[in-house]
């Protein structure tokens, strides 16, 4: 009995559950995810990055199709004919009629390209255009790679907008019930915690309106993801390590090599200078072997047309010379060879705008870098500064306005100490997008 093997079964069997399980996450009402896992499932959910992986197979097809021109092609022809009135013709004086009335003929044909320029530029470029495909879904996904983490870092700026909003609220409300309890006792006059009444619903109209920014930015980053807009998506994150990712190093030199869209040019280029070959090789003669076998079906009666069958059968080479077309592959080649001369200012082009891109983006993040620091500082300063003019009010030296503006200092502080980390995030992401640092795989 023979043995069975179970390893492509197994094979099978898990890449279904995989493939069920990518489906499952998107039927599931909660996703809890990091952002690695943020950009892993938005590899493989995000319509864009799809299409992209279709094209590679569209392209994989399209040069199967071409490459089908060094393989044999081989046909059948089939026709039946019945002749009403047969051809006269005068031999010798008499007049004879030529032919049958029924005839059926059966052709066997086969070619073999032996040379031709269309399936050399197939065969000579077929490596470069894969190449070419899998570029543009690396191009894809460091795109991607950006926005899902710009995407990312912007929900978690508005969720720690809100953090800071929380709890200048609870400080507003402690303070309102002291200014109302002292207001009571006659200490003060209802003006203080009349102003306490208002920072605290202007806090909470702020809270309002953040929250209703973070549905947006949630939305956008389900979308960019290619998560379901009904699917509630919790992200996880360790706040404690964010500030060390913010950082980073700064000294390393730009190489434009290292940019996809270097990479897709240079490739650009290989596919134009082949073209241009292709266009010398239309000077040279097409080769080409060929071969019949036909089968003849000849009689006066239909219904014994098959009865006798008289076939023959030919080989041979054929040799196609182009002598004059016009001067159209004169016209072909110097096109060629413009398109060819126009990608290298096309690569000149793109070395100064990476260098540009990357100058801009280095200095963005190293002034967000610079606010970090200094508005870090800030929230320690602001914070020291509110608990003592706070215990300064309770003890009477303190007018309520002076609190009111240290709350409103410490809480501008926290939040632009909040944007000052997240555009550093994000910012960081651009450096590394122009340094060509960032590995999608």
């Amino acid at each position: 009995m023979p043995q069975i093997k179970l390893y492509p079964i197994i094979a099978t069997f898990l890449s279904c559950m995989a493939f069920d399980n990518g489906y499952a996450q998107q039927r599931d009402s909660t996703l809890n995810l990091t952002l690695d896992q943020c950009l892993q499932f938005a590899y493989q959910h995000n319509p864009t990055l799809q299409q992209s992986l279709l094209d590679k197979q569209i392209t994989e097809q399209g040069i199967h199709s071409r490459l089908a021109d060094w393989f044999p092609q081989i046909n059948f022809d089939y026709n039946i004919q019945h002749s009403f009135q047969l051809q006269t013709s005068n031999i010798g004086g008499n007049l004879i009629q030529l032919g049958v009335r029924n005839t059926s003929a059966g052709q066997f044909s086969a070619t073999q390209n032996i040379f031709n320029s269309d399936a050399l530029l197939a065969s000579s470029t077929a490596k470069t255009v894969r190449k070419q495909a899998d570029q543009n879904i690396t191009s894809t996904k460091i795109d991607l790679a950006v926005n899902v983490g710009k995407a990312f870092y912007d929900v978690l700026l508005t969720k720690e907008q809100l953090k800071v909003l929380d709890e200048n609220i609870t400080r507003l409300d402690r303070s309102l019930t002291d200014a109302y309890n002292q207001y009571e006792g006659g200490i003060v006059d209802k003006v203080d915690y009349k102003r306490a009444t208002i920072a605290l619903n202007n806090t909470k109209a702020q809270r309002k309106t953040a929250n209703d920014v973070l549905k947006a930015k949630f939305s956008y980053l389900k979308m960019q993801m290619g998560v379901n807009d009904s699917v509630q998506l919790n992200l996880s994150y360790d706040s404690s390590r964010l500030a060390v990712i913010a950082v980073m190093d700064t000294t390393g030199a730009m190489r434009v090599q290292n940019r996809i869209e270097y990479q897709l040019l240079k490739t650009q280029q290989s596919l134009q200078h082949a073209n241009y070959n292709y266009y010398k090789w239309k000077f040279l003669p097409t080769v080409q072997a060929f071969g019949n076998y036909n089968l003849n079906y000849l009689n006066n009666e239909f219904s014994n047309l098959y009865r006798d069958n008289y076939p023959n059968s030919f080989a041979g080479v054929r040799v196609s010379v182009p002598l004059f077309q016009g001067f159209r592959r004169v016209a072909n080649m110097k096109q060629a060879k413009l398109q060819l001369k126009r990608v290298d200012f096309d690569l000149e082009n793109l070395g100064n705008s990476v260098s540009a891109e990357y100058s801009q983006a280095l200095a963005t993040y190293r002034g967000y870098l610079n606010d970090y620091y200094s508005l870090k500082e800030n929230v320690t300063i602001a914070a020291d500064v509110y608990e003592t003019i706070e215990l300064q009010y309770k003890a009477g030296i303190k007018t309520y306005l002076e609190v009111i503006t240290a709350q409103t200092d410490l809480r501008t502080a926290e939040l632009n100490y909040t944007n000052a980390l997240y555009q550093l995030l994000g910012s960081k992401l651009d450096v590394e997008r122009a340094l060509g640092s960032i590995n999608p795989n």
